[in-house]
């Protein structure tokens, strides 16, 4: 890869109206190909994308929509002409800070064996609801090399296409099931510390972090049945916690309630895990948060197992 590295960027949505015309605002000028992937939009986006001069993919409608099919569609666009040396990914509700991209690219030049960048993602409006504020925090992960990235990130085209890209049949984690087979691969992924992206949330009702929290759940557990074996044991730990948290000790607390009162007692252990997460420097909310989530995320868990018993595919789980 040389000082002069060729870079696109491939920005995905779905009717997320003027979160997407400032998403490719910031990108157009600084990429040499700029690629929106519509998912079905009602709202305009097509229009006010083709606007801002981007190239327009529209995925087939009969084909259900998922994030990794998108970005998938969205590279395979990029065959139209010479593939870039690198794509930035990112979801049309994110801006691109300034500096961010030439960032990147310095850093996969200098380091021949990185396939993956990614930095800090912030929310927008963090204070605009606590969920906004717990999906900030949620969103600062340690610098250095990393395990996964999520979905704004900077790839090597010839990485991306040589594991085969995202799996277009996740309908969530896509990006952390990638990163497995690149690091299967040889490659490494990393983390900058460095300003990436604006995210915009837009979470504002519980029934939208409830719905969060168990797609969440429902990626947990497809990508262990995935690649849960020895070594990767991708997601394993996630999934046991959400069914021990969720789903063993609320069940076993009711179900041994008809033997014996005692048995609520099981309940305690919530509020000693919030106060343990608290004590080891959570912010005391985030920790009642966290532990709460582990709720939906069984749910997530268990329709995972159950759709995949009765052989019938996952849909998207929308929550804006």
């Amino acid at each position: 890869m040389t000082e002069a590295a060729t870079i696109a960027a491939v920005a995905i949505g779905r009717n997320e109206g003027d979160r997407l015309v400032r998403c490719l605002k910031s990108l157009a000028g600084q990429v040499d190909r700029l690629i929106y992937v519509d998912s079905g939009s009602t709202d305009g986006s097509i229009a006010a994308a083709r606007d801002i001069g981007a190239e327009v993919v529209t995925l087939d409608t009969a084909t259900r929509f998922t994030a990794a099919r998108a970005r998938n569609a969205g590279f395979d666009h990029l065959r139209t002409g010479t593939l870039p040396d690198v794509v930035q990914f990112i979801d049309g509700d994110c801006e691109i800070q300034e500096g961010w991209l030439s960032k990147a690219a310095a850093f996969l030049r200098d380091h021949d064996d990185v396939a993956v960048v990614c930095g800090r993602r912030r929310e927008r409006f963090p204070m605009a609801s606590r969920y906004n504020r717990m999906i900030d925090e949620e969103w600062d992960t340690p610098v250095g090399e990393a395990r996964a990235c999520g979905g704004d990130a900077l790839m090597r085209s010839e990485a991306f296409d040589a594991v085969g890209g995202c799996n277009p049949e996740l309908i969530a984690g896509e990006e952390p099931e990638l990163c497995v087979r690149l690091r299967n691969a040889g490659w490494r992924v990393w983390r900058l510390d460095a300003e990436m992206t604006a995210h915009d949330a837009a979470l504002t009702r519980f029934g939208q972090w409830w719905t969060r929290a168990r797609r969440a759940g429902h990626a947990y557990a497809e990508g262990a049945a995935l690649h849960g074996a020895p070594p990767e044991r991708h997601n394993v730990a996630e999934t046991r916690r959400a069914v021990l948290w969720g789903l063993a000790i609320p069940v076993a607390a009711l179900l041994g309630a008809s033997l014996t009162p005692w048995a609520l007692a099981l309940l305690l252990a919530w509020p000693a895990q919030i106060a343990r997460l608290s004590l080891r420097g959570q912010n005391p909310e985030s920790a009642l948060f966290l532990t709460l989530g582990k709720l939906p995320e069984a749910l997530g868990v268990l329709d995972y197992h159950i759709r995949r018993l009765v052989q019938r595919p996952s849909h998207v789980i929308e929550y804006k």
